[in-house]
């Protein structure tokens, strides 16, 4: 009895933390009031109708009693839940980050690719305003850029909106120098340097997009990479060396044993960024085993068959595409610019053309592995959404109509497609909130990230970035059909960040209530260099020295 007493006692005090009582001492009128709506919360498990209240951009009180604010929302019908978040967000102008609110998020971090120069990137959208929650990792690509392709004279930040272009403007000279060279210790030396003071100056993480490198990163930078961001007990995204492959030597999953057993032997976190192909069930699995020891380690999806990125990517070359994996441009590679799939022979030419223009590429195998994914707990969504690129190329503007835009339909349908097929295929609503918000706030938070620790939830005194949709009618709208890429989905009526209504009845308003998620900037970085004779002190025994010769990786030892 006193077993169940206490139990009991803990779950009246885990209750009323999270709901709050409304008493006449502390009732109050409230910024903006919820009411009727079925409150969900993954945290805790709490699943009831109540009413919201939040003040000053955080949830202050959810409860029985009646409640009044400045504005209120009827939420009869739909559910409360904690805003989504989405870690794999290349989403990063307006006119693509209004698409993403409208299907629910209300925070997007570019963690897979990155920016820099990283202090630059956070204060451009300060200055600005944005509609949602915004960060970044720094680039491991941009600073291959750098290094790798000095012809290039590169102004401001560079991020998903620009990276794509300067990386096809890399190749001007004959060598894609980012994507295809070897770094020698003195420049892997200035990649870390690079890598160190963005995250100084509160980068997220390190983004590592190595797939799109696999020629060029070798594995001690890669290391090197991650042991960066391990100084400062953040994470590396990685979109691994294989990726697509379903061949060996080069098989999908043994890419991620290698950034596993980096992040293992660091004690670092790790995001193994978009785990939607050949070998997914092996990598869940060895993350799940990971995270039973202790490790940081999660993966991420989205729920389409197809994927997209820039024409020129490394891992579209014919010897990989066609001859390893046994694809056929003209049934893969489609271009949204000119609503058409592209032969061979116009794949090359656009290849040499417009290097930087996105394509969108279909994956039949995807189509029998979706409905697992929905299940795979810590398996979270991330949208990988693309930028807001119109049929000529160009960005649109906040304003245009969601018909011009020419893109991936993940960009504005990921998370209500998410919800759709969770509803058809019967998967419980509280795991699929666990995967469009919570388990990634929780990884995120703890790497030691406050913002995320305070967002995921729909507790009381946590922010109040909530999204609320109808469990029924909820479904993406966007298709791969020119017209409908961007169209916004079904049954999303009202989105909330920081407290502020960003999505009224279906409508992206023009207000910008988006804060930065980063951490804060320290007063000295960690950087630590690399030095063959250094390694030689730390990690062989003292013998007579032989001459060494450390002008390159991978230096040999000479007599």
């Amino acid at each position: 009895m006193k077993v169940q007493r206490t139990l009991a006692m803990a779950l009246a005090i885990s209750f009323v933390a999270t709901v709050g009582i409304v008493t006449a001492a502390d009732a109050q009128d409230y910024d903006l009031v919820i009411t009727n709506g079925r409150v969900m919360d993954p945290e805790t498990m709490y699943d009831d109708v109540a009413n919201v209240g939040i003040k000053d951009s955080r949830i202050v009180v959810i409860t029985k009693d009646k409640i009044s604010g400045k504005e209120t929302i009827d939420a009869t019908g739909l559910v409360v839940a904690p805003g989504f978040i989405d870690t794999h967000f290349h989403a990063v102008d307006p006119f693509a980050s209004k698409m993403a609110v409208a299907d629910g998020i209300t925070t997007g971090m570019d963690l897979e690719a990155g920016a820099s120069p990283v202090g630059e990137w956070y204060a451009q959208r300060e200055k600005t305003g944005w509609q949602i929650n915004y960060g970044t990792t720094s680039s491991l690509a941009v600073a291959r850029l750098r290094v790798h392709d000095p012809e290039l004279t590169i102004i401001g930040p560079v991020d998903a909106t620009t990276l794509f272009d300067w990386g096809g403007k890399a190749g001007a000279d004959g060598v894609v120098g980012w994507s295809v060279t070897r770094s020698s210790i003195e420049q892997m030396n200035q990649i870390m340097t690079m890598l160190d003071e963005e995250l100084r100056q509160g980068a997220l993480g390190i983004g590592a997009p190595i797939a799109y490198m696999q020629r060029g990163v070798i594995s001690y930078e890669l290391f090197e990479a991650q042991r960066t961001a391990a100084r400062y007990g953040r994470l590396t995204s990685v979109h691994t060396r294989y990726h697509l492959n379903s061949q060996t030597p080069t098989e999908a999953p043994i890419a991620l044993d290698e950034v596993l057993a980096n992040a293992m032997v660091l004690r670092a976190p790790l995001l193994l960024a978009h785990d939607n192909d050949y070998g997914w069930w092996e990598n869940e699995e060895k993350l799940q085993l990971a995270r039973t020891q202790g490790y940081n380690v999660w993966g991420e999806y989205y729920p389409f068959a197809a994927g997209s990125t820039l024409i020129s990517a490394d891992f579209l070359r014919p010897d990989l595409w066609e001859d390893a994996n046994g694809y056929k441009y003209e049934e893969t590679v489609y271009d949204p610019t000119v609503d058409k799939f592209l032969t061979k022979d116009e794949y090359l030419q656009a290849v040499q053309e417009t290097p930087g223009k996105t394509v969108v590429i279909h994956l039949p195998p995807r189509q029998r592995w979706l409905k697992y994914w929905l299940t795979i707990p810590h398996m979270v969504v991330a949208s990988d959404a693309m930028t807001g690129l119109g049929r000529d190329g160009t960005l649109l503007p906040w304003e245009a109509d969601p018909s011009e835009y020419a893109g991936h339909p993940r960009t504005a349908g990921s998370y209500s497609m998410t919800l759709q097929l969770g509803r058809e295929n019967g998967v419980p609503l509280m795991f699929t909130l666990s995967q469009l918000s919570y388990w990634t706030a929780k990884h995120l938070g703890d790497t030691g990230l406050e913002a995320m620790r305070e967002r995921g939830r729909v507790q009381v005194g946590k922010v109040a970035d909530l999204t609320l949709f109808n469990p029924e009618t909820v479904a993406a709208r966007a298709t791969y059909k020119a017209g409908e890429n961007g169209l916004p989905p079904a049954g999303i009526p009202y989105v909330i960040v920081n407290g502020t209504i960003v999505v009224m009845e279906g409508e992206v308003l023009p207000v910008k209530p988006g804060q930065p998620i980063r951490f804060p900037t320290e007063p000295k970085g960690r950087f630590q260099a690399l030095d063959l004779n250094k390694w030689l002190g730390e990690h062989s025994i003292n013998v007579p020295q032989t001459h060494v010769d450390d002008t390159g990786a991978g230096a040999q030892i000479k007599k």
